[in-house]
């Protein structure tokens, strides 16, 4: 242990802690995956779900299903269990368990925005947003037209208020500046979750700070891959990178000179626990990069659970869950869409 968090955890967390434990016996295995892998129709999906923790929110859906549908669903049996936890919660925990749904608001004020910006119905696209990153104002972003009204209108009541300081600008809304805004609230938003977790200490802290490292190295490389052949200069690239990690700061500096796959690949493979994951790409190759981070997260979400007393668990579970239901996302399409050959492609086992 690291201190004395067995003496006093169970005063307030121990209940819930057993509770996220008991949820995570109920996520899919193996065996799960290969049944599903096999199912013909969505129905055979629906059928297979119906004897694991799924079944009660299957169970009165009619046929056809769409795949929708079971993602509807399956998420909110995730938002369930996680509303549940929240009113159990007593401080510090219930603050660590609302820095989890942050990620979903900054997805949702993006995806409200872009979709504004493109014509489409605020309805239509309220209905898209996950419903764990939703607050009261959200339907009135529509109305703002550029960083300072979005934030003056609507933001500055949400937990993402402190986040905006470094991307109020005058400029109208575009592609390019909505995905700046994305990744520079991101970044605020792990720095901000990463300096929450030093502050709780102990063992909380050393496994929150490996599982948060590990995502801001991710989005380090998602960002230089993807701003590669754009407008974007090395000093803007640079200042997308989270302030912490293992990349941090030489790892960054070197990315953000880049300009192609192999020169990320060469830079990340000096790091040992990423050299696994760039290992199993080959050369100029990155649609299985994904994939292949997706597999190393949910690695190290797993060893999480094998130490007591720390809230890293919640975090864990609820990583493992949303993971669970990408999967069965992918799966369902490929049944859907007759794609069975491809039914593996995608899908991260778990356990």
């Amino acid at each position: 242990m690291y201190g004395f968090e067995a003496m006093t955890f169970n005063i307030h967390g121990g209940y819930l802690e057993a509770i996220v434990r008991g949820h995570r016996a109920g996520l899919l295995t193996a065996a799960d995956y290969n049944n599903l892998c096999q199912c013909e129709t969505l129905d055979d999906i629906k059928m297979h779900l119906s004897a694991t923790e799924y079944g009660p929110y299957l169970q009165n859906e009619p046929s056809p299903l769409h795949t929708t549908t079971i993602v509807e669903k399956c998420t909110l049996k995730l938002v369930d269990e996680y509303k549940h936890m929240l009113c159990q919660a007593t401080e510090p925990l219930s603050t660590f368990l609302e820095y989890i749904t942050y990620g979903h608001m900054i997805d949702n004020v993006v995806l409200i925005v872009t979709g504004t910006l493109h014509e489409r119905d605020v309805q239509e696209l309220l209905e898209k947003c996950h419903p764990l990153g939703m607050f009261d104002s959200i339907a009135t972003l529509a109305v703002a037209q550029n960083m300072r009204e979005l934030y003056r209108l609507v933001l500055v009541d949400t937990p993402l208020a402190p986040y905006f300081s470094e991307c109020i600008t005058s400029e109208d809304l575009d592609d390019m500046n909505i995905e700046i805004m994305r990744n520079t609230l991101y970044k605020a938003y792990l720095e901000d979750f990463y300096k929450f977790c030093q502050k709780l200490g102990g063992a909380t802290a050393e496994i929150m700070s490996d599982l948060l490292a590990f995502e801001a190295d991710r989005r380090a490389v998602n960002i230089t891959i993807n701003s590669i052949g754009t407008e974007l200069t090395r000093d803007d690239r640079r200042k997308l990178y989270s302030n912490f990690g293992l990349l941090y700061p030489y790892g960054h500096e070197e990315l953000a000179v880049c300009e192609d796959i192999d020169q990320v690949r060469a830079v990340m493979e000096k790091y040992p626990p990423y050299q696994s994951i760039f290992s199993k790409l080959s050369y100029g190759e990155s649609q299985m990069l994904d994939k292949a981070f997706y597999e190393e997260e949910v690695k190290r979400l797993c060893l999480a659970f094998e130490q007591q007393f720390h809230y890293g668990v919640f975090f864990a579970y609820m990583r493992l869950r949303e993971q669970e239901i990408r999967n069965l996302m992918w799966i369902s399409e490929c049944v859907a869409q007759n794609q069975k050959s491809r039914v593996h492609d995608s899908v991260v086992f778990i356990f």
